[in-house]
């Protein structure tokens, strides 16, 4: 038989613009205060924990299991198993999802997961040429072979393979390929430039009336130890300043910009899930049933940040409910322009009986609804937690406006898309 599984609460550092003040950490030691917080804000003991599945996407080689070291270091038991997944942008969702199969099957009762990643810490080699240089040099045995080798080194050998936002198999940052659907739905530079004020306004308001911090556990590092306890990307510009800026992707006529995406963060989140029986058992008192989960895939050359309209149509459809049942909706900016062109997708009869495979159009989402408290494109983005760090507002969310059902959804690279119905828990 089938458990249900609830949300108990979830817990995240402060999310951090790339090469700001988590610069000396690993994505290991932020999931770890990830984890802590988690610990610390249910009162959860370390010895009920079953099972750990963080999810990350800028791999250190040193960890390639990070979760293994992030629960570790946020004091678990050695005996508890723990696991990384990574599906690009929505490898927290995925980690998420994973921990409550585990609970549905009966293989766990109780699971914390989430995401880790520092962009900061990205690892930077070498290029492919000097990378097989340096393995056959391991053959090397005498000075006259290592002068030989040393011969056949030349400068450009030595710059480095600095990493890309961009999809391996067509080559094109991610921003090219959002710069194109923006096109190809004729969204506005105007309306996308007022979405992401939209974000950033919402979100210092939010952190202003100390919503976010009750999300987020304090970072306090050496040798200063000063507290870090809040976000540091929100900012707050008018609408005239937003309209000078440059394309950053695709020159001269592109329509996205610095302003209008979302920048590189460094930060982790986690939740704790577990069956209703457990949290029953354990006295805690649950935020949200995980109702339904689904995962997608596009066409990578079309369709890349499409992922969210399909897997939102989707759930829906095999839920029975309508987008106007959803209370909350939480969506993860990636671009302004990637969330007008899935609103308008949605919206659109053709291209949800053509695409998806529906009898008609999703429906508008109501933006009265939407992303309350601010979102990627202000929030931050560190690409293997936002799925957790959505999933913890989104239930925050329904029980602050009184709502039942909650819809959150993402896409990620690979063309693949994510969306998540949570149902408020009530006893």
């Amino acid at each position: 038989m089938s458990k249900r599984v609830v949300l108990i609460d979830g817990a995240r550092t402060p999310f951090l613009r790339s090469g700001t003040d988590y610069m000396d950490l690993m994505s290991y030691q932020l999931g770890a205060f990830a984890i802590k917080g988690v610990l610390d804000k249910t009162g959860i003991h370390p010895d009920n924990v079953d099972q750990v599945v963080m999810g990350t996407v800028v791999h250190n080689v040193k960890t390639p299991n990070v979760a293994r070291e992030a629960a570790l270091t946020a004091g678990l038991n050695m005996s508890t198993p723990c696991q990384t997944v990574s599906q690009a942008c929505i490898s927290a969702n995925q980690a998420i999802s994973r921990g409550a199969d585990l609970i549905r099957l009966g293989h766990a009762d109780v699971v914390i997961a989430g995401g880790t990643d520092n962009t900061s810490d990205s690892p930077i080699g070498y290029k492919k040429s000097m990378r097989k240089k340096l393995f056959n040099a391991q053959k090397l045995k005498t000075t006259g072979d290592m002068i030989k080798f040393a011969m056949t080194l030349k400068l450009t050998d030595f710059l480095p393979d600095r990493p890309a936002v961009a999809e391996f198999l067509t080559d094109r940052l991610m921003g090219q390929d959002c710069d194109m659907l923006a096109a190809k739905f004729s969204i506005r530079r105007e309306d996308q430039d007022a979405f992401a004020l939209r974000s950033h306004t919402l979100a210092q308001k939010a952190q202003d009336e100390g919503i976010l911090a009750k999300e987020i556990v304090s970072v306090e590092l050496p040798p200063k130890f000063t507290p870090i306890d809040k976000d540091n990307g929100i900012r707050v510009a008018p609408i005239e300043k937003l309209a000078k800026l440059g394309p950053a992707f695709v020159k001269p006529h592109g329509t996205l910009t610095a302003a209008n995406s979302s920048f590189l963060t460094d930060g982790a989140a986690a939740v704790l899930i577990m069956s209703e029986e457990k949290a029953k058992e354990l006295g805690l008192t649950p935020k949200a049933y995980i109702h339904d989960y689904i995962f997608t895939g596009q066409d990578i050359r079309e369709e890349l940040l499409l992922g969210p309209a399909y897997a939102m149509g989707k759930i829906l459809e095999r839920n029975g409910l309508e987008m106007d049942d959803m209370d909350v909706i939480e969506f993860h900016e990636a671009f302004a322009g990637q969330i007008l062109a899935n609103i308008a997708a949605l919206a659109s009869d053709e291209f949800c009986k053509k695409n998806i495979g529906l009898q008609k159009a999703v429906g508008q989402i109501p933006m009265d609804k939407m992303n309350l408290w601010g979102g990627s494109l202000s929030i931050g983005h560190p690409f293997g937690a936002t799925g957790a760090r959505i999933m913890t507002t989104t239930a925050n969310r329904l029980i602050a406006e009184n709502g039942k059902y909650g819809l959150l959804a993402a896409c990620a690279a690979g063309a693949h898309g994510h969306a998540c119905i949570l149902e408020r828990y009530e006893a």
